[in-house]
């Protein structure tokens, strides 16, 4: 590697990291008034926004996308006023930073509170995933912390026209220009020397495939927060309302199945395997969804006259990201619990269910960052948590888990006032 481009990479963590100090204390109305320009901002530039994203539509690295990351790449009006609406949303929401979350005094008179404070700077990583660039700029701008954005190249000319945005909109408030910094090439060098800057940088943040993920995991020495996969469950237990069950089922896979959240696998309990999956099953067909079953719902179906595929092992372990979806039928609940929490990735799982007893204990024992009882699993987002925006999603067990939003880009210390005490 040049050494140019890591003088580059290290200046812009030097740069972060000295704004995220200034950042730490600046009031709520000052990153408000930001991010309510950049708002204006993003309505405003419509057009150039367009053609930026044309340009990285037309270029061979978008080519060369699946039909799933192309859709994630590409932006049309609708996409934009939904951008604004999320910065609009964030600014709505109170800012984390100096909340106490304890406080109390000991004998000796010393008065002890835990205070939210910033992490400080935060990397985040990603793909074909333009929205990443605002949601992630103005999460981490609310909760006082300085970013350093690195998109994918077949979505370079969007991130830095959005990039051009958001610089526009800290200068016009009166920020530091630092306190959001895209890096300028999409050269890997440059993510190899950024994440190894961990005397700078304090949390990485990957958004994008599994591939991605690992290869920061496997590079960074800085502490990273990720998922890997999105191999969501939907179950549908014995006492499960054959209309909810349809609807359910069908918005988790179909909706949108090259996103995260959406349902890769299907439980259907035996007992009511013949009231529900017929129906079920028609109802994804007609959606071009592909069932690959095992050998007993596939027998069902047969019988139903429902077309299927017969699913291999790796079938039920997977993250299709497509119009697929595996099925299974399974003899009780605790066989539904111990299949997701032995295949499923912790990420998002459902129970469709009349019985309260049933979903009490699926929602208790399914070992996932979230847990739905008669929802669908694509509510895992943070703008549908009223989060305004999420940084990611996590499948950690530490710090964060699940859709993280403000409150999960700072961490903590404590503060202590005392008159004169030493320790003896």
């Amino acid at each position: 590697m040049s050494t140019d481009l890591a003088t580059l990479v290290t200046s812009l963590a030097q740069r972060a990291r000295a704004a995220s100090l200034v950042l730490a204390t600046i009031p709520r109305a000052r990153k408000d008034d930001a991010l309510e320009k950049l708002a204006d901002l993003i309505d405003a530039s419509h057009f150039e926004l367009l053609e930026a994203n044309q340009r990285d539509l037309l270029s061979p690295e978008a080519g060369a996308l699946t039909a799933a990351a192309r859709e994630r790449l590409t932006l049309n009006e609708s996409k934009l006023r939904h951008l604004a609406r999320s910065v609009r949303e964030v600014i709505a929401l109170p800012d984390p930073v100096g909340t106490v979350l304890e406080e109390f005094t000991r004998p000796n008179g010393l008065r002890i509170r835990k205070l939210r404070v910033p992490i400080g700077v935060i990397g985040i990583i990603y793909e074909a995933r333009p929205n990443v660039t605002v949601d992630c700029a103005i999460l981490c701008l609310k909760s006082g912390n300085a970013s350093i954005l690195r998109g994918g190249k077949e979505c370079f000319h969007t991130n830095m026209a959005l990039g051009a945005l958001i610089q526009q909109a800290l200068h016009a408030a009166g920020l530091p220009a630092d306190a959001v910094q895209l890096v300028p090439t999409t050269d890997r060098a440059a993510l190899t020397t950024l994440l190894k800057l961990d005397t700078l940088i304090h949390c990485i943040i990957p958004r994008g495939g599994e591939s991605l993920i690992r290869y920061v995991v496997e590079n960074s020495t800085i502490p990273v927060i990720k998922h890997y996969t999105g191999v969501c469950f939907v179950y549908l237990d014995a006492a499960a309302d054959a209309a909810m069950a349809e609807a359910i089922t069908v918005n988790a896979k179909a909706s949108r199945p090259s996103v995260c959240n959406a349902a890769e696998q299907l439980l259907v309990h035996r007992a009511a395997a013949e009231r529900l999956l017929p129906g079920v099953a028609r109802a994804l067909t007609a959606q071009k969804v592909q069932l690959r079953c095992d050998a007993a719902s596939a027998a069902l179906l047969d019988r139903a006259g429902i077309a299927s595929t017969p699913a291999a092992t790796a079938d039920y372990t997977a993250e299709f990201l497509d119009y697929i979806i595996a099925v299974r039928i399974v003899d009780s609940l605790d066989a539904a619990i111990a299949t997701i929490n032995r295949d499923g990735s912790s990420h998002s799982d459902a129970i469709v269910t009349a019985d309260e007893a049933a979903a009490r204990r699926f929602l208790a024992e399914v070992d996932s960052a979230t847990v739905y009882w008669n929802a669908s699993t694509r509510f895992t987002d943070g703008f549908e948590f009223g989060f305004g925006a999420e940084i990611g999603i996590s499948t950690e067990r530490l710090h964060a888990r699940g859709p993280m939003g403000l409150p999960e880009l700072c961490s903590y210390k404590y503060v202590i006032e005392g008159n004169g005490q030493v320790r003896g």
